[in-house]
């Protein structure tokens, strides 16, 4: 008979083996472009605030790991169901019970963990590099705007059950977002509100109001757009 430490031992390698594999098909293909592409826009907007600003705050490096922590997050969500379907394991997928809670939710998991980690890499860079920075802090703050994208990413990837439509949609939501960016900028509703870029002439205590606002806000659209998208699973005739 099986000791307690043999099991242990025994479902931590299957474990590992899962995760290797998922993290395969999730990173696979064209993820590594994305990744290079992120670390270039981050060396790019490293010199270009460098070269235009006096001094290099907080502040800027939020602004410089945005779009480099969308990109990250962009492939994985857009292209994860087309990496299942084309890999030819989306209706073995279906055919496990509580579909979207065993597999697809830990797989999002897996997302938002390599990315964390690769933005908490980026910010010690930018810390050695430019300012030293509170690396947890600033990666926990960026990480709010980009699992809304990536949870709406998702979301949207359930529905259109197309990596490359999905992709179409996303750029325009993005470009309709930057938008509003400039008409919200300091309100609640930004999603791409910087919480170390304070106006002048605001008191502490209302800015900091204002982005545990925004943050309740995205948190919530996160939730909503992950609990849809996994509904959206469960419909197993819509994607085989």
């Amino acid at each position: 008979m099986m000791s307690t430490k043999s099991k242990l031992k025994n479902n931590a390698i299957l474990a590992a083996k899962l995760a290797r594999y998922n993290v395969g098909i999730i990173f696979a293909n064209k993820f590594i472009w994305f990744l290079l592409a992120s670390l270039v826009l981050m060396i790019f907007f490293s010199v270009q605030n460098v070269l235009e600003s006096e001094i290099i705050t907080e502040d800027n490096i939020y602004n410089i790991l945005l779009l480099p922590g969308i990109l990250l997050i962009f492939y994985p969500t857009v292209f994860g169901i087309q990496s299942d379907d084309d890999a030819g394991v989306i209706e073995i997928l279906f055919g496990i019970p509580d579909y979207r809670y065993k597999v697809w939710f830990a797989r999002l998991i897996m997302v938002f963990v390599v990315v964390f980690v690769l933005l908490l890499i980026y910010s010690w860079l930018l810390s050695v590099l430019l300012i030293p920075i509170n690396k947890l802090e600033m990666t926990y703050q960026i990480m709010y705007p980009i699992l809304f994208i990536g949870s709406l990413s998702f979301m949207f990837s359930t529905i259109i059950k197309n990596g490359n439509g999905t992709a179409v949609v996303m750029v325009l939501i993005g470009l309709f977002i930057f938008i509003l960016t400039d008409q919200l900028a300091e309100s609640k509703w930004n999603i791409f509100l910087n919480p170390f870029a304070m106006p002048s002439n605001t008191n502490e205590l209302i800015w900091a109001g204002t982005v545990s606002d925004n943050r309740i806000f995205l948190s919530i659209g996160i939730v909503v757009s992950l609990v849809y998208g996994l509904f959206n699973l469960q419909k197993r005739e819509k994607f085989i």
